[in-house]
């Protein structure tokens, strides 16, 4: 059974950090590319960040510079490190593995940051 938890939310004032982690479980988590989403304004899912199998990484404009995705195989755990934090910043994030080939995916249950002003 594949499993994919997330944990590190919590509530921080407006330029402050937080680090999120991601484990999964059931699956070979270096084959998968890791993605960080969060809910949007119409509670669909909105881009993050994201890091490859072989640790390509990719960014939303948004979060570029200040959020840093980083994934550790030997632990099975994808990190998101949150620097310079701001109230928009505030969401539910999530965190999903993808196979690159099959696509096959699974997600978490996410995990809530709030961000006051």
């Amino acid at each position: 059974q594949v499993q994919v938890v997330e944990s590190g939310g919590g509530l921080v004032q407006a330029g402050g950090s937080l680090r999120l982690s991601c484990v999964v479980s059931g699956i070979i988590a270096s084959e998968y590319v890791m993605t960080w989403a969060r809910q949007g304004s119409e509670k669909q899912h909105e881009f993050v960040a994201t890091i490859s199998n072989l640790g390509d990484t990719d960014y939303a404009d948004s979060v570029r510079g200040r959020f840093a995705i980083s994934r550790d195989n030997a632990k099975n755990t994808v990190y998101l490190q949150m620097n310079s934090l701001k109230p928009e910043d505030t969401s539910i994030y999530y965190c999903s593995a993808r196979h690159p080939f099959t696509a096959r995916d699974y997600w978490g249950q996410g995990t809530q940051v709030t961000v006051s002003s």
